[in-house]
């Protein structure tokens, strides 16, 4: 077992660590980040392979570097995933991968403790957390009861439809996941159906030039979307319980692909899914695209993670543990805190906060210039 001393960790190396290290890397910050995947871009390499972001370029790309995309065009996950990985080499970030933090303690020293699961340990004086909003699935407690029979897949594990078993497809949750996962098993000839309120959906289609410039208009909303104003305290209650309005697909789209869509699927009666209004499902296959959280259990510091597995923060900075700080995680300061499109600003807080100085303000951080188009 080996120790290493640092300044900063950084726990994470996808595009939320890697905004930080360009952070710390600016500052000649003594750092490391670690990240448990073998190659940096992996965690977008293990979704679905059809999935298609819908970012515009201009608040896609991280901070100092422009992805290599058309004016107009989105990328997959693995073109992300690799744009990632070129972020990292053409910054020279000190990225250790296939090292995963199995814990985080306090230190007898006042230091922050990471163990690896290889056994080995690094003390840090400060450590940021960027693994990510969506690492642990969430689905219902009835799920269990489901007939053994009927295969059960979470959107988190879903890669394409040769997961399917023969037979009817039920897709739990119709927010952008679910339509995504919806659309493409109907192509691949099962019979479908979607359950779940519909969400809304974005009234342009941003796959042509002029919606891909009026998305962001949009983007540019939920950024200005923050918990210091009375709109973004609201809507942040309301995210909790409701997921984000679809983006690229429509209802039309399900119904021209021959989607049916239902009520919410609210229990499980002899092994079959059901409906809030008592109809009975038939599915060879369920899949869950009903949300997921940040993968925290392995935080061992009393107070940073509150009952529902999320960290207790204010504007990123870890409420009763100085040094500890998160970046991209749910509506750390707006809507967008979560997305590539917001991360370079609760980055640039939490690094200025946890380093020293004075960290940048809002309004400061807002005028901040973008990356160039």
């Amino acid at each position: 077992m080996s120790t290493t001393a640092i300044d900063t960790a950084v726990i994470g190396a996808g595009a939320a660590g890697l905004t930080v290290g360009r952070h710390l890397a600016e500052r000649g910050a003594d750092f490391e980040l670690f990240d448990e995947h073998a190659r940096i871009g992996d965690s977008w390499r293990e979704r679905y392979r059809s999935l298609r972001l819908f970012t515009p370029r201009p608040y896609l790309s991280l901070p100092g570097l422009r992805i290599d995309l058309g004016r107009f065009a989105y990328p997959t996950g693995a073109q992300l995933a690799d744009y990632l990985e070129r972020y990292a080499s053409h910054f020279r970030l000190p990225v250790r991968t296939s090292a995963r933090v199995v814990s985080l303690t306090r230190a007898g020293d006042g230091r922050l403790r990471l163990e690896l699961a290889g056994g080995d340990e690094v003390l840090a004086s400060k450590v940021i957390v960027t693994t990510g909003a969506h690492r642990r699935p969430v689905t219902p407690g009835f799920a269990a009861a489901l007939d053994p029979s009927i295969r059960q897949l979470h959107a988190l594990d879903y890669q394409g439809p040769e997961q399917l078993a023969d037979g009817p497809v039920l897709v739990v949750g119709a927010a952008n996941s679910g339509t995504d996962v919806a659309l493409e098993a109907a192509r691949a000839g099962h019979a479908v159906t979607l359950a779940g309120r519909h969400p809304g959906h974005v009234p342009v289609d941003i796959d042509r030039p002029l919606g891909n410039l009026m998305t962001g208009i949009f983007i540019r909303r939920l950024r200005n979307t923050t918990i210091d104003t009375e709109r973004g305290r609201a809507v942040r209650a309301e995210r909790a319980e409701h997921g984000v309005m679809l983006v690229r697909n429509s209802p039309k789209d399900l119904v021209r692909a021959g989607v049916v869509q239902v009520d919410r699927i609210d229990r499980v009666e002899a092994g079959r899914p059901v409906t809030a209004d008592g109809t009975a499902m038939d599915a060879a296959t369920v899949v869950w695209c009903t949300g997921s959280r940040p993968d925290l259990g392995w935080i061992g510091i009393e107070g940073v993670v509150d009952e529902h597995g999320l960290p207790v923060e204010e504007r990123g900075l870890a409420s009763g543990c100085p040094g500890l700080g998160f970046v991209g995680m749910p509506f750390q300061y707006s809507v967008a805190s979560e997305t590539l499109m917001g991360m370079d600003r609760d980055a640039t807080f939490v690094v200025e906060a946890l380093l020293g100085g004075r960290a940048a303000t809002a309004v400061e951080a807002e005028a901040a210039p973008e990356v160039a188009a």
